[in-house]
């Protein structure tokens, strides 16, 4: 039954957002429920188990449709790929105590509040649900839920909407309760698998079956406390720290635990060191914030108070995609305050509790987004094909024994039986291990891991997205040189390390204060760009308490002054009044600055473009392109400078920054060189041997992007760049889009320097056509394309290389696309702006250790790309691993269920100790060691399959289940023809067996009285038979025959003799089964329910297992691992990938009018908002500072 929505029964919550949802309204109604219960009770709890698994079914079962005003009950629908349901109940919480208590309600002023829409009259309740711990409430005008905990829901409070407040939402803590163990444990146990464990344990000790069952249970519960442990790991981040805080109000300040607070409440920052309770909006003043915990970067960050503080209620609206820069998030530390005029750092409470940055980011771990992966998808069908396997065998045993006249309860308990033998229980504790071992390598590599079940999704990476500075670049610069302006004319350039300092001037006086440095425990701390740069001036950052500034009354100020080595300056000192910070959408920074005693001015750095823009056209040099060319090609990192005077007798905090940075006069050029880390050429070139494609995502100039991926080897000299730039037409909703080939190196010395156009032309063409050739654009044009051009973004996406002034938005996106386009792409970044595309990729890599890398599956201690290869080699082996666990458990069963059906044949079975001798000393044992094999060192240039349900697969499953019924079948018949055999005298093959002993055993006494029977018999205990003996044997041993073929060495894995411990083990389990088939010892004998059989036939059954090892190894490394000869098949029947990509790659081979080169084009449709999918993967507090340009 599926859901169809009605005008009034259906709604969504979250519209745009990453956490999206549909919600359905549904009544509770009676007489359903009570057949529920009756089901309940008819089925003994089965039908409540399966309603557990499915709640989207007990809801249909048990309600009816209705309006969602009308329902106590809600389902809620994921609306991504997974479409997962999940059921809430509708609390009503009273609010008549808090009214009737006071006089005021309802407050007039507070009428637009979402809680004065949500009171319901006369009962004054409210209707609430609460979805992953935020809390959503019944606007009754609007007829909807709505989210609560934020001041756009809230505008300020009056102390009683305060009560409400807390009532409704609870107190100002990220709290994850700590859930009791026997919960875990119970939730745990109710997984599908579990619950089919338990049924099969339940068999086992029905049939006496003790020491197997006693085994599953132990492994079982090892598994389950591995994950209730994991579970309970989250606790430690989500430890919420309480500050006592104070409050301004009518009455003026009052101190207040910070769980009471509630948006709009205005909070007074003091002095010193403090950490935020919650998200907070500044309104006065400036703050220094160590944001680590949340961006991973400890560089503190300069926040600034809200322009036109006086009315912020549209607060969003008057700071733009700015906002970031006037927020305080919960969970960072306020290093220092500065006040201003009025004395005071003021902030408003934005938001609390699970609404706040840090809620957001425990969410995340708690609710992570689900994995599409076809491992997974294709586990679940192998296991309903082994359950359709099972059943076969339920009926056949049912049909012999049944026949035979067997008791109904035995024939019940034989064919459930063959459940548990066609569906191995041990699987999944199988599959557990695998990864475990892989975890633990990757650890010592290093490498950390929150997120398992990505490890097996890394095997499949086929496109790695890499930040630029500090991930592929150092991450501190070096500044390399100085070019001056003047008079609209570039001078001679000032290189550093310099024999003479920088004279005295304007360019001198921008280095000294056009920056967000402070001082912090004693060292000079802030953005390693800016660090270089004041360090360049050899002057220092005075950190005393306050400075009287002519004109600015008495103020926090920081003031710059010539330091011991500094050449002589005409001034004191410098103070810097006021900062507009770093902004990556708006590209630059600037400051307003005042000599002691002097005039005021300001000062701008940034990327040069912009800052050209600012400045006045007479004051720009007219070679500024070429030059700017010139050094970006060649892979430096340049920044623009510039000034202007300021009037006197304007205070600075009441300009604004567009009154401040315009009319600029340009300075010049900053040259700074960000070297390539040392593993960064080799890592690249690894990958694009393997075939994995490198993509460089950065928030730096085009053109140094460009460069740099030149020089780490990701374009390489012989293919050519097409830059790709689109703009809005002006006054106008349509867009152009150009092609052009980007202008190489001025510097360099090519052999085309002569050629002619035609030529040029002709070389690119040609590169063109065999398709070497990478685009690169802007984030401006990214966003311009997917709005106005989305039909061409694949094909964009398909060669795109280089994707510059990305903000951290476009980068998930980005990321998102290219999973649209079938790749499984993995992000590589330093956490700070990569946080939203660390999360979306398939396996996201922080370099950085910070708490914000929680953020991320993958963590690397070593701050370099190598982690990435490494990571991608543990992946395919582990996938790889993956596929011989199930084939050898597949395998396994299926062994073992044929041989028991041969035997029902007969009415005869395996033993007890049989059974577990196979189960527990044989495929437990080759569980638990075959996932030992370690990765292999070289990464080829093809990904291991990624589904279960593959051709090659599934033909080596269905042959080797052939070799095997065909040597059990041939065993079991063949040993009937032999001349010693007896069906009655189970002794009379050996002729050195005791006459005493009694040697006959009627047919009736065949007859079983349970499977797994525990009553053993001094001699007989009706299992022993020859047929018994020869299939046992010969089932055991091809368990290791499967075991040694499937556990595949090279291209993925390292060579099978590397797992010393897994030889070892099938050397010992080898020599045991063979001492078993040769030796004969009475007693021996007897426990494991075997008869003497002549040496002649226990050579022939080694002949059979060696036939049998021959032709399975033949087909294995023949056929099913033979590459060419699959590729061969798939080009004979014209088989083509299904991925989005390859086709696409298909289709443009074939056009020869792509890419077009020096055309543009223009938009004719109306733009598609993309803002939702520009932002939806990226928490506000990850938008952190942009690589500044």
């Amino acid at each position: 039954m599926g859901e169809n929505p009605a005008k009034n029964h259906y709604a969504q919550l979250n519209q745009g957002e990453e956490n999206e949802m549909e919600i359905f309204g549904y009544k509770t109604q009676g007489c359903r429920k009570a057949l529920c219960i009756a089901g309940y009770i008819l089925s003994c709890g089965a039908l409540l188990l399966l309603f557990y698994w499915k709640p989207e079914w007990d809801v249909w079962a048990n309600c009816i449709r209705c309006s969602l005003e009308e329902a106590d009950i809600v389902l809620l629908r994921t609306t991504d790929e997974f479409r997962i349901y999940s059921r809430k109940t509708v609390t009503w919480i009273s609010v008549s105590a808090l009214i009737k208590s006071r006089l005021d309600y309802p407050a007039t002023a507070e009428e637009d509040s979402v809680f004065s829409k949500a009171i319901m009259k006369p009962s004054l309740q409210v209707k609430s649900i609460q979805v992953q711990r935020i809390r959503y409430v019944w606007n009754i005008y609007a007829k909807q839920f709505q989210k609560v905990g934020t001041i756009e829901s809230c505008s300020f409070l009056s102390e009683l909407h305060c009560h409400y407040f807390i009532l409704i939402c609870g107190p100002n803590t990220i709290d994850v309760p700590v859930i009791p163990i026997w919960k875990l444990l119970i939730k745990e146990v109710l997984n599908p698998f579990y619950v089919f464990q338990l049924f099969s344990v339940c068999l086992w000790f029905a049939e006496d079956y003790m020491e197997y069952a006693t085994a599953i249970i132990i492994m079982s519960l090892l598994s389950i406390f591995l994950t209730v442990y994991d579970l309970r790991q989250v606790r430690h981040l989500t430890f919420f720290h309480k500050e006592n805080l104070f409050l301004m109000s009518g009455k003026g300040f009052q101190e207040l635990e910070s769980h009471h607070l509630v948006p709009g409440d205005m909070l007074v920052l003091k002095e010193g060191k403090t950490l935020l309770p919650c998200d907070a909006i500044l309104i006065s003043g400036q703050c220094i914030v160590n944001e680590s915990m949340l961006t991973g970067e400890s560089i503190p960050v300069t926040k600034t108070h809200l322009p036109q503080a006086d009315n912020f209620k549209p607060w969003r609206m008057h700071c733009a995609e700015d906002y970031k820069k006037h927020v305080l998030f919960c969970g960072t530390e306020v290093i220092q305050t500065k006040a201003d005029d009025t004395g005071v750092v003021k902030a408003v409470v934005l938001r609390t509790g699970f609404n706040t940055a840090k809620g957001d980011l425990v969410r995340s771990i708690l609710y992570p987004k689900p994995m599409n992966f076809k491992l997974y998808r294709d586990a679940l069908r192998f296991l309903m094909c082994l359950i359709a396997f099972a059943a076969i065998g339920m009926i056949y045993t049912v049909c012999v024994f049944a026949l035979n006249g067997e008791e109904a309860g035995e024939v019940v308990k034989k064919s459930l039986d063959v459940i548990t033998i066609a569906v191995p229980p041990a699987l999944p504790a199988a599959l557990t291990t695998g990864i475990i071992y892989t975890q633990r390598r990757l650890k010592k590599k290093g490498i950390f891991c929150i997120s398992p079940q990505r490890i097996n999704m890394c095997g499949q990476l086929n496109l790695i997205c890499f930040d630029k500075t500090g991930t592929l670049t150092e991450d501190g610069l070096d500044l390399w040189g100085l070019l001056p302006c003047e008079r609209n004319c570039f001078q001679d350039i000032h290189s550093f390390p310099a024999d003479h300092s920088l004279p005295w001037g304007p360019v001198f006086r921008a280095m000294a204060v056009c920056h967000s440095l402070i001082v912090w425990e004693g060292k000079i701390q802030g953005d390693p760009l800016d660090v270089k740069m004041f360090e360049a001036t050899n002057w220092v950052i005075d950190d005393s308490s306050g400075h009287h500034i002519e004109g600015q009354g008495s103020t926090r100020a920081t003031v710059v002054r010539p330091g011991p080595k500094a050449s002589s300056a005409p001034v004191e000192g410098v103070a810097i009044l006021h900062q507009f910070p770093f902004s990556s959408a708006l590209q630059r920074m600037s400051v307003i600055a005042q000599e002691i005693g002097g005039e005021k001015q300001v000062f701008t750095k940034g990327a040069p473009e912009m800052v050209a823009m600012l400045c006045r056209a007479e004051t720009v040099p007219l070679n500024f392109e070429s030059k700017l060319l010139l050094y970006t090609a060649q892979g430096f990192r340049v920044i623009g400078l510039a000034c202007k005077s300021l009037q006197a007798g304007k205070q600075s905090t009441d300009l604004t920054r567009e009154e401040v940075e315009s009319d600029l006069t340009f300075l010049g050029l900053l040259i700074m060189e960000n070297r390539l880390k040392r593993e960064t050429k080799p890592v690249l070139e690894e990958l694009s041997a393997a075939r994995i494609r490198s993509v460089m995502v950065t928030g730096d100039n085009i053109q140094t992007a460009v460069t740099v991926a030149k020089n780490a080897g990701m374009i390489s000299a012989t293919n050519r760049v097409i830059l790709v730039e689109a703009n809005k037409i002006p006054g106008s909703f349509s867009a152009s889009i150009t092609w052009k080939p980007l202008e190489e190196n001025k510097t360099e010395d090519y052999r085309g320097l002569d050629d002619s156009p035609p030529t040029t032309e002709r070389r690119i063409r040609l590169a063109l056509a065999s398709g070497q050739y990478h685009f690169a654009m802007s984030g401006k044009s990214y966003q311009i394309v997917a709005q106005h051009f989305r039909h061409l973004l694949p094909k964009l996406l398909l060669n795109g290389t280089v994707f510059a002034r990305m903000s951290p938005g476009q980068k998930s996106s980005l990321v998102e696309e290219f999973q649209k386009l079938d790749y499984f792409v993995g992000m590589c970044g330093d956490g700070a702006n990569d946080c939203g595309a660390l999360k979306v990729a398939h396996a996201g890599i922080s370099l950085s250790e910070q708490e914000a890398s929680v953020a991320s599956p993958f963590t690397s201690r070593t701050p370099s790309i190598a982690c990435v290869p490494e990571l991608i080699r543990e992946g395919r082996a582990a996938l790889v691993t993956s596929f011989c666990m199930f084939k050898y458990m597949a395998l396994y069963s299926t062994i073992q269920y044929l041989g028991v059906l041969l035997l029902y044949w007969q009415l005869n079975a395996f033993g007890n100790y049989q059974f577990l001798f196979q189960d527990l000393a044989i495929t437990t044992v080759i569980g638990v060691t075959m996932s030992f094999t370690g990765a292999y060192p070289k990464l080829v240039p093809y990904r291991p399959p990624s589904q279960l349900i593959s051709p090659p697969l599934l033909l080596s499953v269905v042959l080797n289940i052939l070799f095997s019924l065909s040597m059990q079948v041939f065993g079991f018949v063949v040993v009937q023809e032999q001349p010693w055999y007896s069906k009655t005298d189970i002794y009379s093959a050996c002729l050195s067996v005791n006459n005493q002993m009694e040697n006959s055993s009627s047919i009736s006494s065949l007859g079983l009285h349970g499977m797994r029977d525990g009553a053993h018999g001094q001699t007989d205990n009706g299992y022993k038979s020859y047929e018994n003996t020869t299939v046992w044997l010969l089932s055991t041993i091809n368990c290791l025959i499967v075991a040694l073929v499937f556990s595949k060495g090279r291209p993925f894995r390292q060579p099978i003799y590397t797992n010393y411990v897994f030889i070892l083990v099938l050397i010992g389990q080898l020599g045991i089964c063979l001492f078993l088939v040769f030796a004969d010892i009475d007693d021996l004998y007897s426990k494991m329910d075997l008869v003497c059989t002549p040496t002649t036939w226990r050579i022939s059954m080694v002949i059979m297992l060696a036939v049998t090892l021959a032709a399975s190894f033949l087909v294995e490394e023949a056929v099913i691992e033979n590459r060419p000869l699959w590729l061969l098949l798939k080009k004979t029947f014209r088989y083509h990938s299904k991925s989005h990509y390859k086709r696409l790659q298909l289709v443009l081979e074939q056009d020869s009018a792509w890419p077009p080169l020096n055309e543009t084009f223009f938009s004719d449709s109306v733009a598609i908002s993309v803002e939702g999918s520009m932002g939806g993967h990226s928490n506000p507090t990850f938008d952190s500072n942009e690589d500044a340009p």
